[in-house]
């Protein structure tokens, strides 16, 4: 490993004796060396001596904004889910033990290097000491962490490698193997909402050459869940000073940014997992697999799932099969099928911590190297000028004539992975001509328009996207052939509220109604909602009819071609689909002329995790939309819709943009507020300016958070 690595790996840190671990004499200690001061927002500002009180201090200010989110984490983590939500919750518990298995995990701790330890145990510190000086604090499960625990949940922000496999096909394999009955397929509550919102994120770097300021600029734009993660900022003296969003139990800034650089993940990347048709054959009763004309025996894992039910704990323990490409998810006619993915928890975390503390490019590379991050793209920018777009950086070498797209021959080593493509080899972009790049969760090559890497250049596997999407095409417009760009002026584009999607279906829409003899019904029945979208610039607005009457189009030609914003439907689809949204409208607000703002909106009634929406109550409006259409500012309601109103729960959460002078000066919105709790003051205090796209300044240097400070104390005081 290089120089600037290898001084962060052998960076000196205080490591407490583990003959100490537990003891409320050690924390308190700690806590005496570490300040939390909260903003005017309820911003946690952490500082610390060492890194292990950063890590410390931003654990314990978790903990204090919402603590819930951060032991479900990892409860989920570590498949223990079903412990505390009963029987349904078993197959997801069983996914996460094919991938974890806590023993292992607690070998991988044991050997990790003496800097990391010590900045894991001061995350199980932290927590520990938050649960000791709040004894009303009840956990569902979770009445101690562990140093270990932090490396059970490095994949959740990683990468969502493991949340991308099927529940239900492990459910059908396994449960009449073990004598157990999968579900009844409808027995999930009906999801309603027409269209699923594309998960992912924006990232824009805009060069020094297209800015007024002669700095470079990066928008942070994660399209989350609210509320997955908070907005905090931690510092110490050796090097540490990142501010930005962290997923809840985490102790690194996940998307963010320091004093010299910035950080954005969008989902994407390469095609990175893989799943193989194993050809299994059984031997008195024993599993065996063909592999290169010979047989290999599977190994077999006796996994204990513990579940909650009315009279207590039970447990169930399910016999578990792995070949070396990984464990059996599912059968498909008469193969088993096993799924290889990326499983480096020791190495992904690393990696999460340590380009925190880079300062250029050159330096972050060098901790990419690392090669974990296995579903994200990358989209940086530097106080040097420097701005790149990395398509993820754990890519899988394989023979490209192969399509891995669809599961593969397991009994050959012609499918096997040949080791990770370098960072050269993959699709990297640095300082475009352009002076801008982009990434929107679509492919990577319109990443900086015509300085884009160009598709041929490239295996097939190296792009997991292989098409633009809306939001790719809108992005492209609002940064090309510009150099005026300040941190306003790039916040404007990210919520600039045209919506590209609908060119591709009003006008057809409009063709197949032109085209109704006079004397079809429909011709004067629709002849208002039609005039009304062809008249439409194509904007959404909370006072905007169109766009009411748009998104109710839109959702219903999805569901009745099962694409998001189809542009092949048939006239009659187009047709019907206006019908049917003309009818929902009018039957649930009186009217289909109803202002967006009237129907799409925020609100947050409680701190659960699985959020309640209850159209007589409080609520804000909201005039960005669905990033299906395209808008670039995303905001929509996943999961079953039980209101008529749209409450946004996905989307836009935590927003910034950064830029990077001669002092880094930024803006951010947050989804709410940090805390989870309806009682505290920071739980909906920035809904109304995250509802209108208004920025608060982001306090970066101390005297400024000192100057708007609202309290400062010790943790534990």
């Amino acid at each position: 490993m290089r120089t600037f690595l290898r001084r962060l790996l052998t960076t000196a840190v205080a490591v407490f004796p583990a003959s100490l671990a537990g003891q409320p004499a050690r924390w308190e200690a700690q806590a005496q060396q570490i300040t939390i001061i909260r903003d005017q927002w309820g911003i946690a500002h952490v500082y610390g001596k060492s890194d292990a009180d950063a890590v410390f201090g931003m654990v314990y200010a978790q903990a204090e904004d919402d603590f819930n989110r951060i032991e479900t984490n990892y409860i989920n983590a570590m498949g223990r889910l079903a412990e505390v939500e009963g029987e349904s919750a078993l197959w997801r518990d069983l996914r996460m033990k094919l991938f974890i298995d806590t023993l292992e995990i607690q070998r991988i701790h044991a050997d990790s290097p003496a800097w990391l330890k010590a900045l894991m145990q001061a995350y199980a510190d932290g927590l520990n000491y938050y649960l000791h000086t709040h004894p009303q604090v009840k956990p569902r499960l979770l009445t101690r962490f562990e140093p270990w625990m932090a490396l059970t949940f490095t994949e959740g922000s990683i990468g969502g490698d493991i949340a991308a496999i099927q529940e239900r096909g492990i459910e059908q394999f396994y449960a009449p193997r073990s004598g157990l009955s999968p579900r009844i397929p409808g027995e999930e509550p009906e999801v309603t909402s027409a269209v699923a919102e594309p998960s992912g994120s924006n990232g824009f770097a805009i060069a020094p050459q297209n800015t007024v300021n002669k700095a470079a600029l990066l928008l942070i734009n994660p399209h989350t869940d609210f509320y997955f993660r908070p907005e905090m900022h931690m510092v110490s003296t050796e090097g540490l000073n990142a501010y930005g969003a962290v997923t809840w139990g985490q102790f690194f800034i996940y998307q963010g940014f320091n004093a010299r650089n910035g950080w954005m993940h969008t989902t994407g990347g390469g095609d990175v997992t893989d799943e193989y048709l194993e050809t299994v054959v059984e031997r008195e009763g024993v599993p065996y697999y063909r592999y290169d004309n010979a047989e290999r025996r599977m190994t077999i894992k006796e996994i204990v799932l513990a579940y909650v039910t009315p009279s207590g704990l039970q447990r169930k323990t399910v016999s578990a099969y792995f070949t070396h490409h990984g464990p059996i998810i599912r059968a498909e006619n008469d193969k088993w099928v096993a799924v290889r993915i990326m499983q480096e928890p020791l190495r992904a975390l690393q990696q999460s911590y340590l380009r925190t503390k880079t300062s250029d490019f050159a330096a972050f590379r060098q901790v990419m190297d690392l090669r974990t991050n296995s579903s994200n793209n990358t989209v940086y920018a530097d106080a040097s000028g420097t701005i790149a777009f990395v398509n993820g950086d754990f890519i899988p070498r394989r023979d490209a004539r192969i399509d891995f797209t669809k599961p593969v021959d397991g009994s050959t080593s012609a499918t096997e992975w040949q080791g990770l493509h370098t960072l050269d080899e993959t699709i990297v972009i640095t300082n475009p001509a352009t002076g801008w790049l982009m990434n929107t969760n679509n492919w990577p090559f319109t990443a900086a328009g015509p300085d884009s890497p160009k598709v041929s250049d490239y295996p097939v596997y190296m792009s997991q996207y292989q098409t633009d999407n809306p939001r790719g095409v809108h992005a492209i417009r609002v940064l090309e052939n510009r150099t005026d760009f300040t941190i306003d002026k790039l916040i404007a584009a990210a919520y600039d509220s045209y919506l590209p999607a609908f060119e591709r279906t009003v006008p057809p829409l409009v063709a197949a109604w032109e085209a109704l003899p006079a004397s079809d019904v429909r011709k004067a029945a629709l002849r208002e909602p039609v005039q009304t979208l062809r008249a439409w610039d194509l904007r959404y607005a909370v006072h905007s009819v169109p766009m009411t009457l748009a998104n109710a189009f839109g959702e219903a030609l999805a569901r009745g071609t099962r694409v998001a914003a189809p542009s092949t439907a048939t006239a009659t689809v187009h047709l019907d689909a206006l019908t049917r949204a003309v009818q929902t409208l009018t039957r649930d607000f009186g009217t289909w002329k109803t202002p967006w703002g009237d129907i799409n909106r925020f609100q947050r009634l409680d701190g659960r995790i699985q959020a309640t929406y209850d159209d007589t109550k409080p609520s804000i409006p909201v005039a960005f939309t669905s990033a299906n259409w395209g808008s670039l500012a995303a905001f929509s309601q996943s999961g079953a819709r039980t209101t008529k109103r749209i409450y946004g729960n996905r989307g836009n959460s935590f927003v910034a943009v950064v830029e990077f002078g001669s002092r880094v000066t930024a803006k951010s919105s947050l989804a709410g507020g940090v805390s989870g709790d309806p009682a505290s003051p920071y739980f909906m205090n920035q809904a109304e300016r995250y509802a209108t796209g208004a920025f608060k300044d982001v306090l970066y240097y101390r005297e400024d958070v000192e100057r708007h400070a609202k309290r400062t104390y010790h943790p534990g005081k």
